[in-house]
């Protein structure tokens, strides 16, 4: 992959507000917090808020994928080092120490040097590369779910507004029955030549801004854009045992790409709203706590335990402690493969905060009866 011109522009990891030492949990982490405070939805008519999501948004792309922020922290070396892409400081330029690292590559190009570096292939002497199609940015999105859809799995929607394929030009940027003309000035490739002394690079091309074409009679809808915001509802099927925080990743749903490219992808953020009284024990467990009387746990009984689904009856074992567990087995999660999680039920015993005068007299008699220490284990 070539590195964009504008990495040696942009510090990243100042537009996320973390140091270049963070690690991918800390980046993705500082990248939530921000984009959920600037996001254009919670700051409708602040152009700063915008802004400064596009700018979060564009800093994620390259730091939340690991092959990107490794070529990136690359060139912040190079920048570092003096090393720029318009060949400043380090060019054989006066007082820039030649190539250094490059082996001194006397007349090589800049954008071979970073093909060879970052594995790209690099450009001809003269431009020859191309602006091509360029994929959209990833989205992101927060659904919340009842605490048995997220169990059981489901499939819902989520609305947003985002940057979207132009619905009249469909992302031509050109006008209903009209079509871009190839830019005379690059030739189409999206890039144009420029020598320095013994070096050349290529860079962006001023009549095209990259694209390779020209719209003459520009779509009114999207003014030449090939992208319109607008509110859309996007379909998502959630897996069965989804955890709060979870993030979901719909492909193809994100922002429209550029040039015809591919669209981003969509990253749904799941928070699951607590059960009055299930719980998650691990991945695929349920749990639950169940009250029984003494009298229950010192002789047993069955009783009603509540599942996802219809309660089941459960035999106590007589002499059973209260925070005993009992293991149900295939009434957890159930996932689309796999085997079935259990239900884990805690028996606690209820002791009655008051007593009627008949019930405390049948304690005290029970107590009279009752000659063992449970407490001899702990010598007193």
């Amino acid at each position: 992959m070539t590195p964009k011109r504008e990495w040696f522009e942009k510090d990243y990891y100042a537009d996320l507000g973390v140091s270049s030492s963070a690690s991918s949990d800390e980046i993705s982490k500082a990248y939530r917090k921000l984009a959920k405070e600037n996001h254009p939805d919670a700051n409708q008519g602040d152009a700063a808020a915008e802004e400064r999501f596009k700018d979060i948004s564009a800093a994620y792309e390259v730091l939340g994928d690991a092959e990107k922020k490794k070529e990136y922290d690359e060139v912040r070396e190079m920048v570092a080092s003096g090393i720029g892409p318009d060949g400043m400081g380090g060019f054989g330029q006066p007082g820039g120490g030649g190539f250094g690292g490059f082996g001194g590559a006397q007349g090589a190009d800049l954008g071979d040097i970073l093909g060879q570096m970052f594995g790209g292939g690099g450009r001809s002497r003269r431009g020859g590369g191309t602006a091509g199609p360029r994929r959209g940015q990833d989205l992101e999105t927060e659904l919340t779910l009842d605490f048995a859809d997220a169990v059981r799995g489901v499939e819902t929607s989520v609305s947003f507004t985002a940057d979207a394929t132009c619905s009249v030009c469909h992302g031509t940027g050109a006008a209903p029955g009209t079509v871009p003309e190839a830019c005379s000035q690059c030739g189409g490739t999206g890039h144009i030549a420029v020598d320095q002394g013994p070096f050349s690079f290529s860079e962006m091309c001023p009549a095209c801004g990259g694209a390779g074409r020209i719209v003459r009679d520009p779509c009114t809808h999207c003014r030449g854009h090939g992208v319109e915001r607008r509110p859309r509802t996007v379909k998502v099927r959630i897996p069965a045992g989804v955890t709060n925080g979870q993030r979901i990743r719909v492909k193809g749903r994100g922002g429209a790409g550029a040039n015809g490219g591919p669209a981003g992808d969509l990253y749904v953020v799941v928070h699951v709203k607590p059960h009055a009284f299930l719980g998650r024990s691990g991945k695929k467990d349920l749990s639950v706590a169940v009250p029984v009387t003494y009298a229950e746990a010192a002789l047993g009984a069955t009783v009603k335990v509540p599942t996802l689904d219809e309660p089941v009856s459960v035999k106590i074992k007589p002499g059973t402690a209260s925070g005993a567990v009992q293991r149900i087995r295939g009434r957890g999660v159930k996932p689309k493969k796999g085997k079935a999680g259990d239900l884990l039920v805690t028996f606690t015993v209820d002791v009655p905060k008051k007593m009627g005068k008949q019930e405390r007299q049948a304690v005290e008699a029970l107590a009279e009866t009752m000659d063992e220490n449970p407490r001899a284990d702990l010598g007193v």
